[in-house]
């Protein structure tokens, strides 16, 4: 599973050596362990198998088909996003928004979201992070689904890595045809017109976000996106000045109670940030629900879905 060498050179040069070595030592630790990464109420899992247990418990009850259906139930959300900055030639530009993949998850997962995306209009695609359920980050069963996702999303389409993804997917993701960002931004050109977009590394388990170097080259006062795994980072990013920020990580709970009341919430934010649209001091958010289901192949109250964001310019 080892990347080659000039593959770790590479991702060092854009990365960082410090963050690299963090992230690698992170990974060795987690390989070593092959637990769950939880944190917060969710730190039982490193000693409890929790989602074999629910599992075991949705099959005893009868649920587990319903639950199994639940995650290949994905919605469509498509909402209009007002930016004051926004260049007028991005006014109606349809950013597609795909997270929390978890390809090895659910069987039958990747033809429903593909055929989803091709009903689906949309001049970008981003996706905020963990392609892989494995617990340790193991990718390799997945790329086969990432090629056929990176052909129907079509060209440009960009990526940023969660707590799930290990730094050697990278060039793989990049074959694929993604653009990954690790602490980078990109500019999208229009009618001689540029909107940015910012990538961070995941700032939930590994921790190697750099705010400063994704932001390095952005002119003040330019429209930026910013791309991050979680809405954990939401504070630190508005000090950035970032004018919308999309993440996921949180599945809206994924197994909720009716209304939507998460059982549990697996990211150290706010209930305003968790799920849905929120502001924070100026910053515009969007935390998705997610696409795919982590863990447990089972969704309730809680509908997996792709995003569509119109950008509309505030006048």
């Amino acid at each position: 599973m080892a990347a080659q060498a000039h593959d770790f050179h590479s991702v060092a040069d854009r990365l960082g050596p410090s963050l690299l070595r963090c992230r690698l030592h992170a990974q060795a630790n987690l390989r070593a362990r092959l637990v769950h990464q939880g944190e917060g109420p969710l730190a039982v899992e490193r000693v409890i198998p929790v989602d074999r247990i629910i599992a075991k418990i949705l099959a005893i009850s009868g649920f587990a088909a319903r639950g199994r259906a639940n995650c290949l139930d994905i919605r469509t959300v498509t909402r209009e996003q007002p930016l004051a900055n926004l260049p007028a030639a991005f006014d109606g530009f349809r950013l597609l928004h795909i997270t929390d993949l978890h390809l090895d998850c659910v069987e039958g997962f990747t033809g429903r979201l593909i055929d989803l995306i091709g009903r689906t209009p949309h001049d970008l695609a981003v996706i905020t992070g963990d392609f892989a359920d494995h617990a340790a980050g193991y990718f390799h069963d997945c790329l086969g689904d990432i090629r056929r996702i990176a052909a129907a999303l079509g060209p440009g389409a960009l990526a940023i890595l969660g707590n799930h993804d290990i730094i050697e997917i990278v060039p793989h993701l990049e074959e694929a045809g993604f653009r990954v960002l690790l602490n980078e931004n990109t500019a999208i050109e229009r009618d001689g017109q540029k909107l940015w977009i910012a990538g961070t590394d995941d700032p939930h388990f590994y921790r190697t976000h750099d705010f400063e170097a994704a932001r390095r080259g952005i002119p003040q006062g330019a429209c930026s996106i910013l791309l991050t795994h979680t809405p954990e980072v939401y504070d630190e990013a508005r000090h950035y000045g970032f004018n919308f920020m999309l993440c996921g990580h949180t599945h809206g709970g994924q197994i909720c109670l009716p209304g939507g009341f998460a059982l549990v919430r697996n990211g150290r934010c706010p209930p305003a940030q968790f799920a849905g649209a929120w502001t924070h001091h100026g910053l515009h958010g969007y935390t998705s629900r997610g696409t795919g289901s982590c863990g447990v192949p089972a969704r309730f109250n809680c509908p997996p879905e792709i995003t569509v964001h119109v950008l509309r310019r505030r006048v």
